[in-house]
């Protein structure tokens, strides 16, 4: 382990020299991958040096041991021999999760698509519910969430919800969440009491900032209309609404919310920035959700990954067979301890592979 921390460490030292030279921001896009390389890298650099230093301090109390003659010394070094033996143990087996690539999009913001499936209305409502809870879980976070697009239900909630969440670590938190929800319960239109299945999926990108994609403006086709729904004065007046159409893939982005044209283009550039990253990014999701049971590939929207049961007051997480009773402050944002025991699972997992 000592090797490994050591070829890092000088790694480490290299960046930060090639960071310091005066031709480094010359090249932005290599700077860039430079700064990040530096910033990941920092952790466990940190554990390193705090290991370096409880070894040394272990090899100090085996000498006192080994030399001293008076009992009370000698107790005081024991005592704190076995506490650094248990801290150094600790501290292994955290710095050996360390040492595994951790997914490179981790760091990176997010972009969340909320669609109603199965159960008409009520599917729309708990879209509706779904999004409140990740926009309380984002407050506590101290996250900024955007909505970029939305279409409302007929009953309330919405067919469909696009937003951007922007902070420290969105995507490696929020990656937990891409699958089919499902929802148990009497929905606000039976007359008759009983329980229904609904459900609404979730799929959760990592954003793609420009140096992910080569995205040529003359791949690209705008068109502009006007505004619909709510949105004041300027709304079917102005062509303040933009549509971008990537002509290589025929995918197609609309912008609305803004005002102004200039930032509904930017909004809309970004998220198909994001769907096109999503191409490249679905081959290694792929791969790495037959692997573990924790990620769910983003092209299998079918897979259904927790089940929200009303009358029972209870969540089922089916990826790890976790249930827990406390559905009414779940659904109030509090899906901490859930990502919480998704991310130990997946870190056995990733364990795993790595002796494997």
């Amino acid at each position: 382990m000592l090797d490994k921390l050591e070829a890092i460490y000088k790694r480490y030292l290299d960046i930060e020299k090639q960071m310091n030279e005066p031709s480094a921001m010359a090249d932005m896009k290599s700077y860039i991958k430079l700064s990040k390389d530096y910033k990941d890298l920092q952790p466990i650099i940190a554990a390193y040096k705090e290991y370096e230093s409880v070894l040394a301090n272990i090899d100090s109390a085996k000498e006192i041991l080994h030399t001293e003659k008076d009992e009370e010394f000698r107790s005081m070094a024991k005592e704190e021999l076995n506490e650094l033996t248990e801290k150094r143990d600790q501290m292994e087996e955290d710095i050996r999760l360390m040492l595994i690539p951790s997914d490179p999009q981790d760091g990176k913001n997010a972009v969340v698509e909320i669609r109603a499936g199965t159960g008409g209305d009520e599917a729309s409502i708990f879209a509706g519910d779904l999004f409140r809870m990740y926009t309380k879980y984002c407050e506590t976070k101290g996250w900024k969430m955007e909505v970029a697009d939305y279409t409302e239900g007929t009953s309330g909630g919405y067919k469909e919800i696009i937003f951007n969440i922007s902070g420290e670590n969105v995507y490696g938190l929020m990656k937990y969440e891409s699958g089919v929800h499902r929802v148990q319960r009497v929905p606000q239109t039976e007359t008759q009491g009983r329980v229904h299945t609904s459900a609404a999926s979730v799929v959760v990108l990592p954003e793609a900032d420009e140096f992910d994609v080569e995205l040529k403006q003359s791949d690209i086709r705008k068109e502009t209309f006007c505004s619909s729904g709510p949105g004041g004065q300027s709304v079917n007046t102005t062509y303040s609404a933009v549509r971008l159409t990537h002509i290589p893939t025929g995918i197609v982005v609309s912008m609305q919310d803004q005002k102004s044209q200039i930032r509904n283009y930017d909004k809309a550039l970004t998220i198909l920035r994001t769907r096109l990253f999503e191409l490249e990014y679905q081959k290694y999701l792929d791969d790495i959700s037959k692997k573990r049971k924790t990620m769910v590939s983003t092209g299998d929207r079918s897979a259904k990954i927790r089940t929200y049961n009303y009358p029972q007051s209870r969540i089922t997480d089916h990826r790890i067979n976790l249930t827990v009773y406390n559905l009414f402050t779940f659904m109030d944002g509090e899906i901490q301890d859930m990502i919480d025991a998704l991310q130990l699972a997946e870190n056995a997992e990733r364990l795993k592979e790595a002796v494997g």
